[in-house]
């Protein structure tokens, strides 16, 4: 399904980016990877196009900026005339509670998560439109449920969806597929790189990674929902609970959520 397929990936370093960016060339992809990583990404772009025989482009880009955004996508037609699919990974987190928080983290968090990809789908979405492809945001249960201590990360991530949803709408007649993809968590980085209340990175995961989903087991099932042109993708069971009780039982998902992150290591909240 992937085979001479152009698929822009941001936030393709590392993590469930890096994951995908295999998972593609694997099913025959050309790839045009971003990230701010530009060394790193280079070398990750040499790699997969020996090993899978692949076109494969690594092009710097910042996504909080609407300029480097239009840039990524001028240079993924200029180089394959086309795009078929733009998953939308790049992505911050944090860890801090809002009373002690700068809010300049909170304007970092929705610039790289919400704004990321609003100016990425702005650009591509002539060529979307063009070739029917589809349109991909790599969101969380965040995105559904308010988690303590992640009010930006929460935030962005509702706001993402609430952007999928009204643009797969929109759609509904253009021939255009939205999918939003929620991991549960999973094995990565991001949390290595969550920003404290004062917008620094904490270098180390407040959380048990061994017990989480990889990013490999993630970027499979979002290759698998692009290629059956899914419209949401919830990947765990717990996550799948979450969504749903916390239509019908709100109260009661606060008080379980509450008790889960006041066992997390250091927890910011205590039970």
């Amino acid at each position: 399904m992937m085979t001479n397929k152009t698929i822009i990936i941001t936030g393709a370093s590392s993590g469930i980016g890096l994951a995908l960016a295999r998972e593609m060339a694997k099913r025959g992809a050309n790839l045009v990877l971003a990230a701010r990583k530009y060394v790193a990404l280079c070398q990750i772009a040499q790699d997969l196009e020996k090993e899978f025989h692949v076109q494969v482009v690594a092009i710097q880009c910042d996504v909080a900026n609407e300029e480097s955004c239009k840039q990524l996508v001028a240079q993924a037609l200029l180089t394959f005339k086309k795009i078929d699919v733009l998953i939308n990974n790049a992505g911050l987190s944090m860890r801090a509670l809002f009373k002690d928080l700068d809010l300049s983290v909170l304007h970092n968090l929705m610039n790289v998560n919400f704004w990321g990809t609003v100016y990425c789908t702005k650009y591509a979405l002539p060529a979307l439109l063009e070739s029917k492809g589809s349109v991909v945001a790599v969101s969380s249960i965040a995105g559904y449920r308010g988690l303590p201590g992640r009010t930006g990360y929460s935030a962005s991530k509702f706001a993402m969806n609430g952007f999928m949803e009204s643009l797969r709408v929109e759609n509904l007649k253009t021939g255009l597929h939205v999918m939003l993809a929620c991991p549960g968590f999973t094995a990565s980085n991001i949390r290595n790189t969550a920003l404290n209340k004062d917008g620094v990175q904490f270098g180390e995961t407040s959380m048990e990674e061994e017990k989480m989903m990889t990013a490999e087991e993630v970027a499979t099932l979002i290759a698998n929902g692009i290629a059956a042109r899914k419209r949401t993708l919830i990947m765990t069971t717990q996550g799948k609970l979450a969504v749903w009780m916390n239509k019908f039982f709100p109260a009661w998902v606060d008080k379980k959520v509450f008790t889960l992150f006041a066992k997390e290591k250091n927890p910011l909240i205590k039970a």
